[in-house]
């Protein structure tokens, strides 16, 4: 007898949920309170980024993702690009990090230290001045996050039958009956991947979890002049404070004491700056880090004026006319990289992924799953 599950949200992470569950036979059914996903999934840079997780399970699991995620983009005609990335340092201290990272990971990941030509080779868009070395990297994959998250509902439904119920929000969740309104739907398993439903439907539970939210600004030029391509997608040294795969580096340190020194203002708001390339050849620009339970909705020009300063130090690009800004908010779990429990019996809440949900909820999601 088939084994029911209803998914709540339909952002990235409930979409893997949602296809992990239809891998072990469930009949699914997603609940999104929007007409489409409009949330952090979509105001992102795309990237499915292996290479700023640590070795071990989260970086088994961002590998698992990543070729999720292109099994996926084939065969739903989503565009992708395995773009792999260049981290471009200019101090000697960002060097000393990365040649730190390479020999730590020799035999472990695919990386290597590529000299100033190889790297401006790779890239165009990289600044040859003063550029001392780059971090080069094979397994990062782009996607544009507003048409994949857009069209993997017609392709999970196509594959495996799911079905999606848009523009209709679950209000209250008891002895595995979901209700919005006055319709219950019932399941023999529910999972709620939703930051806002989840807030909503078990707020002692959020109360008590230890969320808090991130608040990120970004931005995105138009299409680029004649097809003009980046190559890999890029970041400079501020990146290598940000992501856990480099706190293996001792070296680390001396970079960290630099930056806070140097540039407070980008500590203050949390800037660290990468960009990447869609299909239409528009280029995203970001991000920082506001960290806390309510956030002012207004966006910074201040911030946004340091990200575009410390864009200049690693890159030139050909046209920076800027199309749009956006902030996103996505919930965030100090020293933890997700937040699965259970509030009640055949009730399971997966959130925190801390803004790594593009690269590892795909893999999570069939952990998660297994375990149930």
């Amino acid at each position: 007898m088939s084994k029911s599950a209803i998914v709540i949200g339909a952002g990235i992470v409930g979409l893997a949920t949602a296809r992990a569950l239809s891998e072990k036979e469930y009949s699914v059914t997603v609940f999104e309170r929007n007409e489409k996903a409009v949330g952090a999934s979509i105001r992102n840079f795309g990237m499915v980024w292996p290479i700023g997780q640590p070795l071990g399970k989260l970086y088994e699991r961002a590998m698992r993702s990543r070729a999720i995620w292109k099994q996926s983009a084939e065969e739903g005609n989503i565009w992708f690009d395995e773009a792999g990335s260049l981290l471009n340092v200019y101090h000697d201290d960002e060097l000393a990090v990365i040649e730190e990272f390479v020999a730590i990971n020799q035999g472990h990941r695919e990386c290597a230290i590529l000299t100033k030509t190889q790297t401006t080779e790779k890239s165009p868009a990289t600044n040859p001045k003063g550029l001392k070395a780059s971090l080069w990297s094979p397994t990062e994959l782009i996607v544009d996050p507003r048409e994949a998250i857009e069209k993997l509902p017609a392709y999970l439904t196509s594959k495996y039958g799911i079905q999606f119920h848009f523009n209709k929000a679950i209000s209250r969740i008891e002895s595995l009956k979901a209700y919005s309104g006055r319709e219950v739907y019932e399941a023999d398993l529910i999972v709620v991947c939703s930051g806002a439903d989840f807030e909503t439907l078990y707020p002692e539970v959020f109360s008590a979890s230890g969320i808090t939210k991130c608040k990120l600004q970004m931005l995105r030029t138009i299409a680029q002049d004649d097809d003009w391509k980046i190559g890999p997608a890029l970041s400079g040294g501020l990146t290598l404070t940000h992501y856990g795969a480099f706190d293996a580096c001792s070296s680390l340190a001396a970079l960290k004491a630099r930056v806070e020194k140097e540039m407070p203002e980008y500590v203050k708001w949390g800037i660290h700056v990468m960009i990447s390339q869609n299909g239409l050849t528009e280029i995203t620009i970001g991000d920082s880090h506001e960290y806390g339970l309510v956030h002012d909705p207004f966006d910074r020009d201040e911030i946004n004026q340091l990200i575009m300063y410390y864009l200049h130090k690693f890159t030139q690009i050909q046209n920076l006319e800027i199309g749009q800004t956006w902030n996103g908010i996505y919930p965030k779990l100090k020293g933890k990289t997700e937040f699965v429990t259970s509030p009640e019996g055949g009730v399971t809440i997966i959130n925190g992924l801390s803004g790594a949900g593009m690269t590892l909820s795909f893999g999570l999601a069939e952990e998660v799953v297994a375990g149930l």
